[in-house]
């Protein structure tokens, strides 16, 4: 959402080199930034959502392979 926000309108890359505005602005790179953002939630909630799987599951390679009650 932060493409499609007024903060991205000030951007201090764009101020600082000009000729960088029009690429920034243009609705095809922030639609492209926009979808890379959810690629990246996405992958971090599968990769937390495994986590928490993981975390449930007893560990036996660690002991002496008796099983712990």
């Amino acid at each position: 959402m932060l493409p499609w926000s007024a903060f991205w309108e000030r951007n201090y890359f764009a101020d600082a080199w000009p000729p960088l505005r029009p690429l920034l602005t243009n609705n095809f790179i922030r639609g492209a930034v926009t979808g890379l953002g959810f690629v990246n939630l996405g992958a971090g909630f599968a990769d937390l959502a495994r986590v928490f799987q993981l975390r449930g599951r007893r560990d036996v390679s660690l002991t002496d392979g008796t099983p712990r009650p």
